[in-house]
C-alpha cells in the first residue's frame, strides 16, 4: 500500500509540476483568475480560451469583447444543444452578475480564437484584452496549458451556469 501511495504521490508532483498557472488580475471590482487555453495540436486553427470573472460591485457588468494578436478573430462564445448536438454559438456578451461570478469553461461560455496566427504552445502565454462595458479593459495572459488538459470542475455538459447572455 506504501509503493502505492508513494507513486501516485510522485505522478500527481510530476504532473501538477508541467502545469503553469496565471496570476490574477484585478479591474475595478471585477477579478479575472485562472486565465487559461489548451495546447494546439497538428492542424488545429482555432483555440478556446476559460477563465472566472468575480464581481465584488452591487452592479453587474459585462464582457463584450476580446482582442488579440495571436488569432486573426476572436469571439465570445457558448455552447448550446440543438436535437441532442452540442453547437458552438457566438454571442454579444456575458454578463458578470453583481456580488457573483461567471466561469468560462469547456462545454459553456469560452473566448474563440479563430485562425490563429502560430499554434498555442504549452508553457507560454496569449495575451488577451478583455472589454467590459462598465469596467473597461483589461490585458489578461492566457497560459498555455497541455492539449489534455481539463481542470477539476470543469463542466462536461453545455450550459450557462446561471449567467445570463445576449445573442
Amino acid at each position: 500500500m506504501k509503493k502505492i501511495s508513494t507513486f501516485a504521490l510522485s505522478a500527481f508532483v510530476i504532473f501538477t509540476s508541467q502545469l503553469t498557472f496565471a496570476a490574477d488580475v484585478k479591474l475595478g471590482d471585477l477579478q479575472i483568475k485562472d486565465a487559461w487555453v489548451r495546447a494546439s495540436v497538428p492542424g488545429q486553427t482555432n483555440g478556446a480560451g476559460y477563465l472566472e470573472i468575480s464581481n465584488k460591485s452591487t452592479q453587474s457588468d459585462r464582457l463584450i469583447s476580446a482582442s488579440s494578436a495571436s488569432a486573426k478573430k476572436v469571439e465570445l462564445h457558448t455552447v448550446i444543444t440543438e436535437n441532442g448536438v452540442a453547437k458552438m454559438r457566438e454571442i454579444k456578451s456575458i454578463e458578470v452578475p453583481a456580488k457573483g461570478s461567471v466561469k468560462l469553461s469547456p462545454s459553456n461560455f469560452h473566448i474563440m480564437f479563430i485562425q490563429l496566427n502560430a499554434p498555442f504552445m504549452h508553457g507560454v502565454s496569449v495575451p488577451v484584452t478583455l472589454k467590459f462595458e462598465k469596467s473597461g479593459d483589461v490585458n489578461v495572459d492566457f497560459v498555455v496549458q497541455p492539449s489534455t488538459y481539463n481542470p477539476t470542475g470543469s463542466s462536461s455538459t453545455p450550459g450557462n451556469h446561471g449567467a445570463k447572455m445576449s445573442h
